[in-house]
């Protein structure tokens, strides 16, 4: 997955917001002008910003982010070991922070690994999310003198059992609420819509995740809209705004009850538990809306686990 500081300090987030936006396929920005910016400015302020909306979704487990995917990595390695065996190997690694990529390959080669699936925990596809992943993993297996039999595992987006854990999770949660929402806003990470004109189809696959999820629920009571969160810098990014969203629909067309779904994150973290549960949120309230109700991620949920496997499944099929 993407990756998480190891504490919610300012020391701790400083390192990692450097590795995080030091990565080009992250910030496409002329190397020189970006490395002033950074570090005359971005890194002498944000880290404490951060720091604080980090200690906000903090526990006694720690980062969100990285429980999530310690409990994906148990679920996942119980379910292959029962048809597997025990010489199946699973491992969680993160792309920024700990543990690394790196790190965590260091280790399945002393174990002796002799085929690796590397499986990115990005349902669309991105530059910045899946290909960086990647890149990361590859530069590592160039310091390895021998190497293991590898397969990546692509985006999965539009699989249907993705779209049938994402559905089956939102009825579960809509019928929890008192009152069912007048809309579901399903928000996806953005990103600067310069990187769409060049080429990057995540734009597009975010559009088709949600084509099918409304074409699953079927539902005729509930609108369902498709916006951008996480908006950083000064260029355009993606539209519609999930805050500026939020606000409209309470403002313009009078919307009281709304559910937030972000099936971009295949785990929660600070992007979905404090920025849209809380900065988010506030948006549409201060706007006059009244209930709102935001949907967890799949997480390590039975049938989120269970399609996973069926994915490394598929890829190590023929080994």
């Amino acid at each position: 997955n993407l990756g998480t500081p190891d504490a919610p300090t300012k020391g701790a987030l400083r390192p990692y917001l450097k590795q995080f936006l030091s990565d080009p396929r992250v910030v496409e920005v002329p190397r020189l002008i970006w490395w002033m910016i950074l570090h005359g400015i971005i890194l002498n302020t944000r880290p404490a910003r951060s720091a604080e909306a980090h200690s906000e979704v903090w526990t006694d487990r720690g980062s969100p982010l990285l429980y999530h995917l310690m409990d994906q990595v148990s679920g996942v390695q119980a379910k292959l070991e029962q048809s597997l065996g025990s010489h199946v190997m699973v491992r969680g690694a993160m792309r920024y922070g700990n543990p690394s990529i790196p790190s965590v390959l260091q280790d399945m080669f002393t174990a002796g690994i002799q085929r690796l699936v590397v499986l990115p925990l990005y349902p669309q596809y991105a530059g910045a999310t899946m290909a960086t992943a990647n890149d990361q993993f590859f530069r590592a297996m160039m310091k390895q003198t021998w190497q293991p039999s590898v397969r990546t595992v692509a985006r999965y987006f539009d699989d249907s059992r993705y779209i049938e854990a994402l559905a089956r999770s939102i009825e579960t949660s809509v019928a929890a609420m008192e009152q069912r929402p007048e809309t579901l806003v399903v928000s996806y990470h953005g990103m600067p819509k310069r990187y769409l004109m060049e080429g990057d189809p995540y734009h597009c696959q975010c559009q088709k995740t949600t084509r099918l999820l409304r074409e699953r629920l079927g539902w005729t009571d509930i609108d369902i809209v498709t916006t951008f969160q996480s908006v950083f810098g000064p260029e355009e990014w993606l539209k519609p705004y999930t805050v500026e969203e939020v606000a409209r629909l309470a403002e313009e067309d009078g919307k009281k009850r709304i559910a937030v779904v972000a099936p971009a994150f295949s785990a929660d973290c600070i992007e979905t538990l404090e920025e849209i549960n809380e900065e988010i949120k506030e948006a549409f309230e201060e706007a006059g809306g009244e209930v709102f109700e935001y949907i967890p991620c799949l997480n390590a949920g039975e049938e989120h686990v269970a399609f996973l496997v069926d994915l490394i499944k598929e890829n190590i099929h023929g080994w």
